[in-house]
């Protein structure tokens, strides 16, 4: 990485440009509880958060606490994430209110610690709940923040792939001292990298800090190596189990495995088509076993808790 120190007034800039343009989502209201945060967290990890906020408040109205959710099943997890995608968080976030009831007394933690010894949180849902639950000043770090640093501060075209312990020493080296401010500066900066300092398109006329820029003052050089491609949805694997998933939700008493063809919808295709089409559906009915998001009985598959 290139680029000369932080220059500290990029943050206060940041921080002017989120006061005046945050988006009003409701886990940012001041009425805010810490439980909140860490669902909101856990729902939009690799999710669009314009897909997160309908979820997030039929999920936090259903279940307000962590006690709340604890006592749900898991089929009834899986049924309220829908379509958020990787449904694996909804039975980590379901172990997680167990584990908060069992070793907390129903309250999320305070503790950094304390967070990261809950099923399924890691280093920056931990960082991420301490900050906007609990105004601690601790840095926080996403794929966005890392874009807006590699940029504004090295001078990359590309953020870097992701290192916990290196990604919060960056941060932390502009972390205001103050707990609220720094929270700001936290959500600030993942908003910039959201909406104007973007991957594919940044906007950068309209970045409040593109006059301290080191990308853009070296005239925008580009990557020196090519960012990874996420692989594609259409066809995929991760499409079948999410077809299979939808059929479960839909049934709680279950699919028989011999017509899961039918109620896929897959009897249309050609023969060799449906043969091949067949067997990857039941491949990824088995993974969802594997994952613990299914249970097969017989010759049904269904949700497990069902």
């Amino acid at each position: 990485m290139t680029g000369r120190a932080p220059d500290p007034a990029l943050v206060d800039e940041v921080i002017a440009w989120f006061d005046e343009v945050r988006r009003p989502f409701p886990w940012r209201d001041p009425d805010r509880t810490a439980w909140g945060v860490l669902v909101s967290e856990v729902m939009s990890q690799q999710t669009q958060m314009s897909r997160v906020e309908p979820k997030w408040r039929e999920f936090v109205d259903r279940w307000p606490t962590p006690a709340a959710f604890a006592a749900a099943s898991d089929a009834e997890a899986i049924r309220a994430w829908d379509r958020l995608g990787y449904p694996r968080r909804a039975v980590a976030l379901r172990r997680c209110a167990e584990a908060i009831v069992a070793e907390h007394g129903g309250e999320v933690p305070a503790d950094p610690e304390a967070l990261l010894a809950l099923p399924g949180i890691g280093p920056y849902t931990a960082a991420a709940v301490c900050s906007f639950a609990f105004g601690m000043p601790v840095p926080v770090v996403d794929t966005n923040v890392r874009r807006v640093l590699a940029r504004a501060v090295h001078g990359e075209a590309i953020a870097w792939s992701p290192n916990p312990r290196r990604d919060a020493a960056e941060m932390a080296a502009l972390l205001p001292a103050d707990g609220e401010r720094a929270a700001e500066w936290n959500a600030g900066a993942m908003e910039l990298g959201a909406l104007v300092c973007t991957a594919r398109a940044p906007r950068c006329p309209e970045c409040p800090i593109r006059g301290r820029c080191e990308w853009r003052g070296a005239g925008f050089p580009a990557a020196e190596r090519t960012p990874r491609r996420q692989p594609r949805f259409e066809g995929s694997d991760r499409q079948r189990r999410g077809r299979v998933l939808a059929a479960l939700r839909a049934d709680p008493g279950g699919v028989e495995l011999d017509r899961l063809a039918e109620r896929l919808g897959l009897a249309r295709l050609v023969p060799d088509e449906l043969d091949a089409e067949t067997a990857r559906h039941r491949a990824a009915a088995d993974s969802l076993v594997a994952d613990g998001l299914a249970e097969r009985e017989g010759g049904r598959i269904r949700l497990v808790g069902d």
